[in-house]
């Protein structure tokens, strides 16, 4: 009977102790994903840019040195149309979120599951600091679409400048305001948002998300906390701290504090103990500005933000999970901001909508390195309702052409194909003009057509919702992923 019970008591120590690692290995990890407004592929210094731009940014380029820096990470051409894509890891054109009219009803439609739903129905606590841009009407704010808590702005940082317009009249337009709420309650309005509140409002969401993420590990709940910040949106503006700092002007001074903001939310995830299982995202939702006064770059790349070129698709996007993902690596497979949805998925243990397309493919294993390339080819490029390119593999088909986010577009009367290892600027392309000296490309276009009419296809299976489709929405019919 003794020597039973001493196996018994033997066995359970051995696996018992076999078995700790493991449980810890399975504990969720947190998620912290910073997306800063505009911010081109060559402005910090990881990127080529940092000292080059004014200001060096030693905080970003060590996030970079300390995980995996992605040279090939895709956004939407315009802020909403990112934002949607991120929230639901489909395709803008099926949610008719592809543009903003100004005072018309627009975002996502309270059909749509959300990244932040899933989250929290797989037991995060779910927090949102920053700008939305996704809706600004009952039943489209951050707090009715997934998320336990929000401050922020619902809509576009531009809106800061109204109160200081000529003739402006708060009696017909309201004055913007920063808000806040919780789920399922009506967001109250802080404080007017205004040039003046706008140099502050980083520094205050900064603030927030770190409080977030202290209340979170005191209560030992895992967390997904998202800080979409302003910086670098027009109006430029540093905070008072940072005016002037760099002797470079307010662009630089933005990178300054920029950098800064980042570290502080890094250095508060080591204060609190969990820099190991906490996965740190920081990317740009959009290609740079191209507005007077506040443009920016995309340095290697040619063009702004509104536009199908790779200076208006093409980010930054660092991404740390020590232990996970092999510090210091790069890559320039393609990810597409749709991807990030399913991508935390197994992680965080939820399970990827199956009642409706979905366009985001799982990287998690390209990015901790079990995969060597990414399960991503290309994917199609709308600005607006209009494709106007598809990107595949190394090469850039246009059916439309527009340089500036002020050009009116025209379509080719042949697609260019563009190789953009060979031509990154995407000057030279197939029929692209003689003494171009082009390669042959024609090839690329069968291959590329077959997959654009495929997506065509997908949208005829599932009609796509129209721009300024109210709630309740219901689907015309059964859908089902493809």
């Amino acid at each position: 009977m003794k020597r039973n019970i001493r196996v018994l008591l033997w066995t359970l120590l051995v696996f018992g102790t076999m078995s700790t690692p493991r449980l810890a290995a399975q504990k969720k990890p947190n998620v912290v994903f910073m997306m800063v407004d505009n911010l081109g592929w060559g402005e910090i210094g990881t990127y080529g840019g940092g000292i080059l731009r004014g200001a060096e940014t030693p905080r970003l380029d060590k996030l970079a040195a300390e995980g995996m820096k992605l040279l090939n990470f895709n956004v939407e051409p315009q802020c909403t149309p990112s934002r949607s894509a991120l929230m639901t890891g489909r395709h803008p054109i099926r949610s008719g979120t592809t543009r903003v009219v100004w005072g018309l009803l627009y975002g996502m439609t309270g059909w749509e599951k959300t990244w932040p739903e899933l989250m929290s129905e797989a037991g995060y606590a779910t927090g949102m600091f920053g700008k939305w841009h996704l809706g600004d009407t009952k039943g489209r704010f951050p707090t009715d679409q997934g998320f336990d808590e929000w401050y922020g702005v619902a809509n576009t940082t531009d809106e800061s400048q109204y109160s200081e317009q000529l003739y402006f009249d708060p009696s017909v337009v309201a004055l913007p305001q920063i808000r806040e709420s919780t789920r399922g309650k009506a967001p109250k309005n802080v404080k007017p948002y205004t040039t003046e509140t706008r140099r502050t409002i980083d520094a205050e969401l900064t603030d927030r998300a770190i409080d977030f993420m202290e209340r979170q590990v005191r209560a030992k709940k895992p967390f997904f906390a998202f800080i979409p910040y302003t910086q670098p949106h027009v109006p430029t503006l540093p905070h008072p701290d940072f005016d002037g700092k760099t002797g470079n002007g307010n662009w630089a001074d933005m990178l300054a504090e920029m950098d800064h903001r980042t570290g502080q939310i890094l250095d508060a995830i080591d204060r609190l103990g969990i820099r190991n299982n906490t996965i740190v995202v920081w990317c740009s939702d959009n290609g740079p500005e191209e507005a007077p006064s506040w443009h920016g770059t995309a340095g290697y790349w040619r063009g702004h933000y509104f536009t199908a070129l790779e200076g208006s698709l093409r980010t930054p996007f660092l991404i740390r999970w020590p232990g996970k993902i092999k510090a210091g690596s790069v890559s320039n497979e393609i990810v597409h901001i749709t991807d990030m949805m399913p991508t935390f998925a197994k992680v965080a243990g939820y399970k990827v909508p199956d009642d409706r397309m979905i366009d985001g493919v799982d990287q998690m294993d390209f990015l901790t390195g079990k995969l060597k390339k990414s399960p991503r080819e290309g994917f199609p490029i709308y600005n607006g309702d209009t494709m106007q390119a598809y990107k595949w593999r190394n090469f850039k088909v246009h059916y439309v052409k527009q340089e500036s986010m002020f050009d009116t577009p025209v379509r080719h009367n042949f697609p260019r194909v563009h190789n953009l290892l060979r031509d990154p600027k995407e000057l030279y392309g197939l029929y692209g003009g003689e003494g171009t000296g082009t390669e042959e490309l024609t090839w690329v276009l069968p291959a590329v057509t077959t997959l654009v009419v495929k997506f065509q296809e997908s949208l005829v299976k599932e009609p796509p919702i129209k721009l300024g489709t109210p709630d309740p929405y219901v689907p015309p019919k059964k859908m089902s992923r493809m």
